[in-house]
């Protein structure tokens, strides 16, 4: 298996460990009894139903050891490692497209947790690359698929901490 270091925040541990969870105890026995139900069907060399809660079976089992090893392999975001002021996993950064004028707003995360339609930009995307270590007013140049974009980073702060509703 696949041992390599995967960079989370806390929020991105969490939800991994409740992946986890779920998976073991809810998925692992809705799939043992959907077994169970085939096998009283009789014969289950011809079931339909035995072979696609089996084929359910493997996946479920496949993910519970994937997310086991990504929770192993896991090192968390630290902020404090990071100087304030350079763009870093785990800080909120501000761009402008200097051509467009429209700003952008992305958390810099490992790209376990990327979703960029979220805001949760990947430090292996080539605009995630080009920022770290980047300072606030830097211009940076990234190629993209219609060419390069440059960008002016207009601020850098460090992660926000989520409000729940109460």
């Amino acid at each position: 298996m696949n041992d390599k270091e995967l960079v989370l925040t806390k929020e991105g541990l969490q939800k991994l460990e409740e992946e986890l969870d779920d998976l073991k105890s809810v998925h692992r026995r809705e799939v043992n009894e959907r077994i169970r139900q085939a096998k009283e069907f009789g014969d289950i060399s011809e079931n339909a139903e035995y072979e696609d809660a089996k084929q359910e079976q493997a996946f479920v089992e496949g993910r519970i050891l994937k997310v086991e090893a990504m929770i192993r392999n896991a090192r968390i975001i630290d902020e404090s490692e990071y100087a304030a002021d350079e763009v870093h996993l785990g800080a909120n950064v501000k761009v402008k497209d200097v051509k467009g004028g429209t700003s952008y707003e992305f958390t810099i995360v490992g790209s376990t947790e990327a979703d960029p339609a979220t805001g949760r930009l990947s430090n292996e995307s080539p605009l995630g690359k080009a920022m770290i270590g980047r300072k606030k007013g830097e211009t940076i140049e990234v190629q993209t698929p219609r060419g390069v974009t440059t960008y002016k980073i207009e601020s850098i702060n460090k992660k926000k901490p989520v409000k729940k509703a109460s």
